[in-house]
């Protein structure tokens, strides 16, 4: 059903232009130029994006940067249908029409059912979302339906038991959350080897968190590329780990710069060009980060901004940045966390200010008690 396209799609990394590189509050889009040619110089080829990413602008960098300026055999594109932009099953036609022409290509290779979880799983059911997404794969404007996914195992396996016509999963798959009891990263992957998907991964580098270590987090990897002259970098490690599973066709990359473009490039192009999956004594120094991390009550936020975009915060709270700045100070002992607060703050809603309405939650792919945190956040800098 889908070896074809599979075939087509080169090498493990994936470009997610989520966290595209920014110039005066706008996309940069001459680095981001630069950034997608030299990624399918590389042999890489495959793009991710979605209607909200950027506010609505990352679909617009795809076509300046990329549908504009490369043949569309050079490129597999993934865009996502989100339910904050339709309402009723009549909108999503032209929901997904409007998308095409954001991103300037008349097919999507992958459309995927956005970010689901029990919810909104229902409301996709009401409006014959899948439905509605098989009857574009029939007509040519989509070549293959998957789903993107943030819950529990068992919702997971009901979605693939209810619509196994879906052809792919794109999960949150990292070492920190492999265990993890509320992201249950290896429970949600081990379903979708059960139901015979192959699977995307998102968040392999938990929003950058496993690049910025705290101190005995990098210790543990400093002690093993000096035993073992590695000269793979933090988030090598975590790429490696992710890529390293059987059915893993993609893992994601929200690149933010060329110089994070360059160095998830030297990771997939070791050996000659064969990916090297993570051995026996690099498992072992990123079991002894993961103990860390659980050490030192850091908040697990991964950055993903869903919380406060869309209207979902009413106190316009910025509650990625103060999570932020909060693991900052726990994690790193960030010398003058306050003033990060103060400017953080300024023309926003401080913690205290939320009013405990549970929209953020409602949203949250790491279903995170974000009111509970919020209080932990206030405690600390007011």
């Amino acid at each position: 059903m889908y070896n074809r396209e599979f075939k087509e799609i080169k090498k493990h990394l994936a470009f997610g232009m989520m966290r595209l590189p920014m110039k005066d509050d706008k996309i940069d889009n001459e680095q981001v130029c630069r950034m997608v040619d030299l990624f399918l110089e590389k042999g890489f080829n495959y793009f991710d994006t979605a209607h909200g990413y950027h506010d609505g602008l990352s679909e617009i960098a795809v076509k300046e940067c990329l549908t504009s300026r490369h043949d569309r055999s050079e490129y597999v594109l993934t865009d996502k249908l989100t339910d904050a932009y339709f309402k009723t099953e009549e909108d999503i036609r032209p929901l997904i029409d409007s998308q095409l022409e954001a991103c300037g290509v008349e097919y999507f290779d992958f459309l995927l059912m956005h970010a689901q979880n029990a919810k909104n799983f229902e409301f996709f059911k009401q409006c014959r979302a899948y439905e509605t997404a098989f009857d574009l794969k029939a007509e040519g404007k989509v070549r293959h339906v998957g789903l993107s996914f943030h819950d529990k195992a068992t919702v997971l396996d009901r979605i693939l038991t209810e619509y196994p016509e879906v052809e792919i999963v794109q999960i949150q798959f990292n070492y920190l959350d492999y265990e993890d009891v509320s992201i249950e990263s290896r429970q949600v992957y081990e379903v979708c080897r059960k139901h015979g998907k192959p699977v995307l991964v998102m968040e392999p580098v938990r929003g950058g968190n496993l690049v910025n270590l705290p101190e005995e987090a990098q210790k543990a990897l400093g002690d093993l590329r000096a035993e073992t002259g590695s000269g793979c970098s933090n988030a090598g490690y975590a790429l490696r780990f992710a890529a390293g599973f059987d059915g893993i066709e993609m893992v994601l990359s929200g690149m933010s710069n060329m110089e994070q473009m360059e160095d998830n490039i030297r990771t997939f192009s070791c050996n000659d060009g064969d990916f090297e999956p993570l051995n026996e004594k690099e498992l072992e120094a990123i079991g002894k980060v993961v103990d860390v991390f659980g050490s030192m009550g850091a908040i697990p936020c991964t950055g993903c901004r869903y919380c406060v975009e869309e209207n979902h915060c009413p106190m316009e709270i910025k509650i990625p940045n103060l999570f932020s700045t909060y693991n900052s100070k726990m994690l790193f002992n960030m010398v003058n966390p306050w003033s990060s607060f103060e400017n953080i703050t300024k023309d926003s809603g401080k913690p205290s200010d939320c009013i405990e309405c549970g929209m953020c939650e409602a949203v949250c792919p790491q279903h995170l008690e974000i009111r509970e945190l919020l209080k932990k956040v206030s405690e600390l800098f007011e």
